[in-house]
């Protein structure tokens, strides 16, 4: 019988932890033919394993708390952790679900088959060695080792063509589009943590609907947008993988499109550079405007090829607004176009931005002005001419 369903013991759980994370590959071709259920999956692996980093995560912080700078030392309160582990082990395993969604979905652009079941097995499977570097936040001063967790990455790797039937070819593109999708869905996940965690508004829920899927707090993942934005995505990652990622924007270009004054800024500083690595190749120029004790800086960035992995984030409908003590945060759709805003009104900074035809970033921030100043900064940009632009090139 599989490790992953209902009745197996710790040491079946153990020996599978080992051998994923010891050996994949062979691990990986077992798991293949497994028979197994969602349910037997989430209560037999999925569980036990994401409940490490969520009560380690509980005990250092109130046995040990948290130590800073100088000195600095403190213990956080009991209720606080409390309500932020079991919203994050709520959030984890919904998450996992999400990404089963999406790989099952990518599968046919890959040239891969669709199975729901072998898409929740690697989403599954492959969260093993974050969860098991979960251990490391017993102790805070050690929590960077977390980062150990990032071999998930290569589980994933191993295990996308094997159990998808993709050809391996595929596998990096395929690996790369599902890791631009975990981390939207790292985003979302932070946003639909306060509902989680209200208190009467009833058990979290998720569901698919019309092509949509569901997520507490209202966040709604459009699968046939992400679809199209897979095949960018795609295409995208193809391209970086080959070096062949086109050329971003000539700095000194982008540098017409800072005004020299800005609502009776004057524009003090103007600077521009480009640069890229592995294919992935960006620009971007940056003016700094003063007016009395007012600054700001005014960025247009041009992310290039990797610009079209953004579309990813269109497909999960961000939306999201907080507000506390004089400071708020909001991210979400305005006229078609993602954007975030930030802004606190006591100390009089923020920041705002805006992505333009899923390529150019454009975004004001400072301090001493007011959010409507920094959001025509924003717009003095000219939105359209960007659109222009990316439609040239």
């Amino acid at each position: 019988m599989s490790v992953v369903e209902p009745g197996q013991g710790p040491a079946t759980l153990v020996g599978r932890v080992r051998s994923i994370l010891l050996q994949p590959g062979r691990t990986w071709e077992e798991i293949d033919p497994e028979p197994a259920t969602i349910g037997g999956l989430y209560r037999s692996y999925v569980l036990p394993l994401a409940l490490i980093p969520a009560v380690c995560g509980l005990i250092g912080p109130l046995v040990f708390g948290y130590r800073g700078l100088f000195g600095f030392h403190f213990r956080p309160a009991f209720t606080w952790v409390v309500a932020a582990q079991v919203s994050g082990l709520v959030v984890t395993l919904i998450g996992v679900y999400v990404l089963a969604l999406i790989i099952d979905l990518l599968a046919p652009s890959f040239q891969g088959q669709r199975n729901q079941v072998q898409a929740f097995k690697v989403a599954a499977y492959s969260g093993t060695a974050a969860w098991v570097a979960g251990v490391f936040q017993i102790l805070p001063a050690l929590g960077f080792l977390s980062i150990l967790g990032l071999y998930s990455f290569y589980l994933l790797y191993k295990g996308l063509p094997r159990l998808m039937k993709t050809p391996q070819e595929k596998a990096v593109p395929y690996t790369a589009v599902v890791v631009i999708a975990a981390a939207v869905i790292g985003a979302v996940a932070m946003m639909i943590l306060g509902p989680l965690t209200r208190i009467g508004q009833g058990p979290a829920s998720m569901h698919a609907n019309r092509g949509e899927v569901t997520m507490p707090g209202g966040a709604r993942v459009d699968l046939g947008q992400l679809e199209a934005a897979s095949k960018r995505a795609q295409a995208a990652a193809e391209s970086i993988q080959s070096g062949q990622g086109g050329e971003a924007t000539d700095p000194s270009r982008l540098k017409a499109y800072l005004p020299a004054t800005i609502a009776g800024y004057g524009r003090t500083e103007l600077t521009a550079s480009s640069g890229g690595v592995g294919g992935v190749n960006g620009s971007q120029a940056v003016g700094t405007y003063t007016r009395g004790d007012g600054r700001f800086t005014l960025t247009v960035t041009d992310l290039g090829a990797a610009g079209a992995l953004t579309a990813m984030a269109g497909a999960f409908n961000l939306e999201s607004s907080s507000e506390s003590e004089g400071r708020y945060e909001k991210v979400g759709e305005v006229d078609g176009r993602m954007t975030t805003e930030e802004y606190d009104t006591g100390a009089r900074r923020g920041e705002y931005s805006v992505l333009v035809a899923d390529r150019f970033l454009v975004q004001a921030e400072g301090e001493g002005v007011s959010i409507e100043e920094l959001k025509a900064a924003v717009r003095s940009v000219g939105f359209s001419q960007l659109e222009q632009l990316a439609q040239g090139d």
